[in-house]
This record gives C-alpha cells, sequence and structure tokens, in this order.
C-alpha cells in the first residue's frame, strides 16, 4: 500500500510538471483572434424576446459573422415525422445574405440547460427506435443544409463525455452511438468537417479529441455548483488550456484544429435570469469581468472564439434599457 501512493505520488508529480512545461508555449496575438457567438431561439425565447429580432440585431448591429447555430430536436421535429425547419431556414437564409459563417450543432444532446431538448413524443420509444429517430433527424438536417455557402462545419451533440452535468436529462453516453453519429454525417457530407466538444475544465480531452476533425472546448471561470449550492471559481490560468491541448496531441499523436466554442460571457445564476434582479446579474457579468475574461480567453491559444451569452446582451438592452454591454460588443466584433 505504501509503494501505491508514492507512485501515485510521483505520477501526479510528474503530471503536474509536464503541464508546467507545457503551458508556457506561445501566445497568440489577440488581434489575429476571430469572434463568434453561439445564438439558440430558445435562449432568446427563455428571455422572452423576439427571437428573430434577437438574431438579426446580432447580424447587423453587431455584424457578428461567425455563428453556432443551435437545431434543438423539439424544435426540428415536435410531432414525429414532421420537421419544422422554418426557424433554421430564416437563421441559414439571413447569415448567407450577410455573409456569416455557420457552425451548426445537431444531435441530441445540445447547447443550453437541460442539453437534451427532447420532443414530448420520444418518450413512448425504446431506445433503439429513439436512437434511430435521431439517424432520421441528423439526416434530414445535413441534406438541408450541406450546400448552404454559409455552413463552415457540423457539431455532433454537445460535450457528450461530460457524464455528470445533465446526466438526469440525458442518461449515460452511448459511445458507439456517438461515433456512429459523426460517421453518419461524414457520410452525407465529405465535405464539410465535424467538431466535438468538451469542457474545458474538467476532465481530460482525448476522447473527444480523437473521435472528431475538429476539437472544440468550452472556458468558464465562475459557475454555480448545484451540489455545493454555492458559485465556484475555478483556479485556472490561460496557460492550462494552452498545456491541456499540448497535453493531447502528444498522448493522442493527433493535430487537429482547435477551436474555443464556448466561452462564458453571460451570468451563470441559480435562478431564472428573467427572476434575477439586474444588479445580480450585473454582478456575476459587468464591463470589467467581461474585459478580463476576454483577455484571459485571448492568451488560452485559441484563435477561433464563440461566446456565450448574444441573447442575454439584448435583453439587458431591450427590457431593461441597459446598452453598456450591447455596445462593449459592438467594439469586440
Amino acid at each position: 500500500m505504501h509503494s501505491f501512493f508514492k507512485t501515485i505520488i510521483v505520477f501526479v508529480i510528474i503530471v503536474v510538471g509536464v503541464y508546467a512545461y507545457l503551458a508556457h508555449t506561445p501566445i497568440p496575438d489577440q488581434n489575429d483572434i476571430v469572434y463568434g457567438a453561439t445564438f439558440s431561439k430558445f435562449r432568446a425565447e427563455e428571455l422572452n424576446l423576439d427571437w428573430k429580432q434577437t438574431y438579426d440585431a446580432l447580424l447587423t448591429d453587431l455584424n457578428i459573422k461567425h455563428f453556432r447555430l443551435v437545431a434543438h430536436w423539439d424544435m426540428v421535429e415536435p410531432t414525429e415525422g414532421v420537421y419544422n425547419f422554418s426557424e433554421l431556414d430564416y437563421q441559414m437564409r439571413r447569415a448567407e445574405e450577410e455573409g456569416a459563417q455557420v457552425i451548426m450543432a445537431v444531435g441530441r444532446r445540445l447547447p443550453s440547460w437541460p442539453e437534451c431538448h427532447e420532443p414530448g413524443w420520444i418518450v413512448e420509444h425504446s431506445p433503439q427506435e429513439q436512437k434511430n429517430s435521431i439517424r432520421l433527424l441528423i439526416t434530414e438536417l445535413v441534406n438541408r443544409y450541406k450546400d448552404s455557402p454559409a455552413l463552415r462545419m457540423w457539431q455532433v451533440e454537445n460535450e457528450p463525455f461530460i457524464i455528470g452535468f445533465a446526466l438526469g436529462n440525458c442518461g449515460v453516453l452511448d459511445v458507439d452511438f456517438l461515433e456512429e453519429e459523426v460517421a453518419l454525417v461524414h457520410a452525407l457530407d465529405p465535405e464539410h468537417p465535424v467538431m466535438l466538444t468538451a469542457s474545458g475544465e474538467l476532465g481530460f480531452w482525448n476522447n473527444t479529441w480523437t473521435r472528431g476533425d475538429v476539437f472544440g472546448t468550452t472556458l468558464y471561470r465562475t459557475v454555480w455548483n448545484r451540489d455545493l449550492n454555492s458559485y465556484v471559481s475555478y483556479p485556472t490560468a490561460p496557460g492550462f488550456y494552452r498545456a491541456k491541448a499540448h497535453f493531447t496531441k502528444l498522448t493522442t499523436r493527433e493535430n487537429k484544429p482547435t477551436v474555443l466554442a464556448e466561452l462564458a460571457a453571460e451570468p451563470w445564476l441559480n435562478i431564472a435570469t428573467v427572476d434575477a434582479p439586474l444588479e445580480e446579474q450585473l454582478d456575476k457579468m459587468n464591463i470589467r469581468k467581461l474585459e478580463e475574461d476576454i483577455a484571459f480567453a485571448a492568451q488560452t491559444g485559441f484563435n477561433e472564439q464563440y461566446l456565450w451569452g448574444a441573447e442575454w446582451w439584448y435583453y439587458l438592452k431591450e427590457v431593461h434599457g441597459y446598452d453598456e454591454i450591447w455596445e462593449w460588443m459592438r467594439d469586440l466584433f
């Protein structure tokens, strides 16, 4: 037992040493970073916004040219076998008109809590029937948008290997089916790469890294922890993310494009945003913190970064008459 603990200690020291060494890598020039944003109809409607008005303002007022769009299952197939593409058609058409590029997220588990936005009818089906429905869903989406000049890449599922988060809503990951989803997208659309995403702060990246063409990560510096019933700030430095990327390249022997797919730019609250006082929202996320977090992210080594919270910036301006963050974002983009 004594030798076992010695081995563990030595292993930890080696890992920490490797990470410390890899963290001392060149920092990219902030002027070279391409900024984009995630847009979700679901999130806009959570904030009681007109989703089209919100999206158009991001496109034309903030002049955002890189988007991650989200094909939530319950939006696309509210009735079994009856597909509704009106919302995504609008988003893709407007992106084409404004010369924007799009990452389209498809699958069962996609951005925005509770992660798995399933239509009500699916609960009556067996697991195998549910998988077949997901295959059909992905097939419809890929075939519909693969020829769009705005499409840049696909994202399949969202942080699939983060098992604990949303476990009650999404269940246990079926790795074989995840690989099948990726293969299906490749077969339907060989022209566009597939991105898989992972948590920036939690776990290793190897499982995600090896299964996609592009690797995407998140970056959250402060989160609400339900188990601890308190806010938690991660004790990470920008070098941690650079080291994690280099460590993953070394251990997988695979070098591939990387994206910061979700950079927190709205408050993570313990209640619904619309129920939180403006003062509390701005206490958790404000211009000072945005400046700090954007500067932090600029040193992580990711030259393409997608901010999370675009609908909230518009909500502040339209609902609360607070436009300071909106104007700050105008300068950033």
